[in-house]
């Protein structure tokens, strides 16, 4: 079993044996999964490019530049 120490921010420091069989380096995110019974799970927070297609809808007509210009000023000038 690896263990770990949490500094005074919090900050915990995994041991190379876990992020080795997590497959996670530098700059790779983590997710804690809540179990039950107070567990927690850590995963690998990783998805595939491709899960993100289709997140977004095509408009339905192109928008010029001035219309983007205009529709930033008038919501620019609701956040004042």
């Amino acid at each position: 079993m690896s263990t770990a120490t949490v500094t005074s921010k919090g900050q915990v420091t995994i041991p190379a044996k876990v992020r080795n069989s997590l497959g996670i380096g530098v700059g790779s995110r983590i997710e804690f999964v809540e179990m039950e019974n107070g567990l927690f799970m850590i995963v690998p927070a990783v998805s595939p490019i491709q899960s993100l297609k289709g997140m977004l809808r095509k408009p339905p007509a192109p928008v010029s530049i001035e219309q983007m210009n205009k529709a930033i000023a008038v919501q620019g000038s609701k956040a004042r």
